[in-house]
């Protein structure tokens, strides 16, 4: 495939790294432990803390990418419908990737955690320890964790449609 169909190798790399991060926070979000009342972010709420923070600066980085650099031309064989969904699908994923780092921040806030860049350098609290707010915003991360399970599927039966039955390419310009 040409290079001009292509995103650029570093859209490329910054697309799977999130893909591999997302991986990584899902499974340590499954295994971890409840976090209840008292419970210290050690082990592995400690690491979700920590990948979710590289979530947030990976998907910045990437969208600043994208603001600044030309995508590729994309195919004109969808219908109008298919199209919208695409477009949907692309600002939900950006859009939750970048919400959920900061509603998980902000319900870390409120326990009074301290959320680390890298595991090195502390980021200032969303919401005094306490916060009701703060502490309702862990609910809501979890269902916006789901919500974009939901659309991450989608965004891969998307992909697989492409690849299976319209046989365009689309997906061989993120390879």
């Amino acid at each position: 495939m040409q290079d001009a169909q292509r995103y650029d190798p570093v859209a490329r790399l910054l697309h799977w790294l999130t893909v591999l991060l997302i991986v990584l926070q899902f499974s340590i979000a499954w295994t971890m432990p409840e976090i209840h009342r008292g419970v210290e972010p050690t082990g592995l709420i400690g690491w979700h803390l920590s990948v979710g923070v590289a979530i947030l600066a990976v998907v910045l980085v990437r969208i600043g990418w994208r603001v600044t650099h030309s995508e590729p031309a994309a195919p004109t064989s969808l219908s109008p419908v298919l199209q919208a969904i695409s477009r949907i699908t692309h600002f939900a994923l950006y859009g939750l990737l970048v919400a959920l780092p900061f509603l998980g921040w902000a319900n870390a806030s409120a326990r009074g955690w301290a959320v680390m860049l890298f595991g090195t350098i502390p980021l200032p609290q969303l919401v005094a320890k306490g916060s009701a707010l703060g502490q309702q915003m862990g609910d809501v991360h979890q269902t916006a964790a789901l919500v974009l399970l939901a659309s991450i599927a989608l965004h891969v039966l998307g992909a697989m449609y492409h690849l299976l039955v319209v046989k365009d390419r689309t997906v061989q310009r993120m390879l």
